[in-house]
């Protein structure tokens, strides 16, 4: 199976220092960068993250302290990276809930403005779990009848989560197309407005609340009604995507 793409896509899988995505970093980035006429850029990086690692995070990936303490910083490779991401959707595992929002925070944190609003999101993982519900290695065995060996590291898991994909439509003819613009909303459970979830649109496109005492209101109404909110929201530990949201809302409201 070859994917059917007008655009180039971009799988990709990171490892950090952890799973907080205002709080922590990137250790490695990996990506495979698929063209439309099936032509493969294959590249992987380790990222010093100026931060320790944890222990348990180690145990996870295998990269420690040692490890990344002569790589470059997210800020040096910044604008490579955003060079390499434009023009291509992009796809991963697990990617629209944590990949995607952390690669987004480590970009604005880079001061690089990388407009991601207009690509496809492909989410393997969702896919996965609307049809079979299991976990990467278990997706691998399943779909390829391979084991996956080198688990957790970014490396073995973007290669994996490609080949996924590939063996999902193959083996799905009926319910999955292949075309990214259905694959990107097959994937997707909710329409986010930020790449975290805290915002998401409603039928009617209208930015809804997803999160804590407001969820299910309004984003508008909200702000109206409680002016204390936005402020709150600013003042808070939310990524700076979320906050640029709600900014560019409560600026819609005044023009």
């Amino acid at each position: 199976m070859k994917l059917n793409l007008k655009n180039p896509i971009i799988f990709f899988d990171l490892e950090t220092t952890g799973v907080n995505i205002v709080n922590d970093r990137i250790v490695e980035i990996s990506i495979i960068k698929v063209m439309p006429n099936g032509e493969e850029i294959a590249k992987t990086r380790r990222i010093n993250p100026e931060m320790h690692i944890p222990e348990e995070s180690t145990a996870v990936h295998g990269i420690t302290d040692e490890d990344v303490k002569d790589c470059p910083t997210f800020k040096q490779v910044a604008k490579s990276l955003a060079d390499l991401f434009e023009g291509s959707d992009v796809a991963g595992f697990n990617s629209n809930r944590f990949d995607v929002p952390m690669l987004v925070e480590e970009f604005l944190r880079a001061g690089i403005d990388v407009n991601f609003s207009k690509k496809h999101f492909i989410d393997v993982q969702t896919i996965f779990h609307k049809l079979e519900k299991r976990t990467l290695e278990a997706a691998y065995k399943f779909y390829c009848d391979k084991d996956l060996k080198n688990a957790h590291s970014a490396e073995a898991d973007t290669r994996a989560t490609y080949e996924v994909l590939m063996a999902q439509l193959d083996r799905y003819p009926k319910e999955l197309e292949n075309d990214i613009s259905f694959l990107s909303e097959f994937s997707s459970f909710n329409k986010n407005v930020d790449f975290a979830g805290r915002l998401v649109y409603d039928e009617n496109g209208e930015e809804i609340i997803n999160f804590g005492k407001y969820r299910g209101r309004k984003a508008r109404e909200v702000l109206q009604s409680d002016p204390g909110y936005y402020g709150w929201i600013q003042g808070s530990d939310f990524p700076q995507d979320t906050k640029n949201c709600f900014a560019r809302i409560l600026v819609s409201m005044r023009q």
